[in-house]
């Protein structure tokens, strides 16, 4: 498939479309779909967007958002009551690139709501320690892959986002599965963005090893602000 053969593939901004990993190469075609929220089904979505592309051979990376949006994974700031412990701790994250995460004090609240203070307290003393020696993440090794995966409280792209969190979304091998059976497509559902890849469910057809599947779009290819792009097709070439 060339390039410009279907309208909604589209290159991101210093996102390449071929990269080599182990010395084979591989396109990366990131879809443009609509915007998605509550009101959609993603297999409805998958069908429309992806499989008119996809062929044999294909793996679908999909945003683990569009996942957990569809599955109404979300949590509203009017139902929530923000403790001071919660706006305390916030203050103190490193906030990185990727976003403001735990930084952000609904998605701190969340962190505590899930994971219980005293876990919270742990990881952010842990985390206090250890990053002068330049090492991070222990933070989420702690407290858990949800804490992790939390997306939202913030409109910086979507105004959509601004009053909303959105949890990781609910049994994502179960999708995958759930996805091949309706589409016939092998997919992965990822959590990704400029600094960290997590692979969260894969179908079981796919050869790729996870690290492979993460250095083929660790430069996160679906983009981190605008793009509209939660699907990326990978094609080896």
């Amino acid at each position: 498939m060339s390039y410009n053969s279907y309208n909604n593939v589209k290159t991101n901004p210093s996102k390449p479309i071929n990269v080599t990993i182990s010395k084979k190469q591989y396109a990366r075609y990131p879809i443009k779909t609509h915007f998605v929220t509550t009101e959609d089904n993603y297999i409805d979505v998958i069908s429309e967007y992806a499989k008119p592309i996809y062929e044999k051979g294909d793996i679908l990376a999909i945003s683990e958002k569009v996942i957990a949006v569809t599955q109404e994974r979300i949590i509203k700031k009017e139902e929530m009551k923000v403790i001071p412990f919660a706006k305390f701790l916030s203050r103190f994250v490193h906030v990185s690139s990727a976003g403001q995460s735990v930084g952000n004090p609904h998605k701190m609240q969340v962190a505590i709501n899930r994971a219980g203070i005293f876990r919270i307290l742990i990881a952010s003393f842990v985390a206090a320690i250890t990053r002068p020696f330049g090492i991070k993440g222990l933070f989420y090794k702690i407290v858990g892959n949800d804490v992790w995966a939390l997306d939202g409280f913030n409109d910086l792209a979507y105004d959509y986002y601004g009053d909303k969190g959105i949890l990781s979304p609910k049994n994502p091998q179960q999708v995958c599965d759930h996805i091949k059976q309706e589409t016939g497509i092998n997919a992965v559902v990822a959590d990704a963005n400029d600094l960290n890849i997590d692979i969260m469910g894969k179908s079981a057809d796919i050869e790729l090893d996870d690290d492979t599947i993460k250095e083929i779009i660790k430069d996160n290819p679906a983009g981190q602000k605008d793009e509209q792009t939660p699907l990326i097709l990978i094609r080896e070439l």
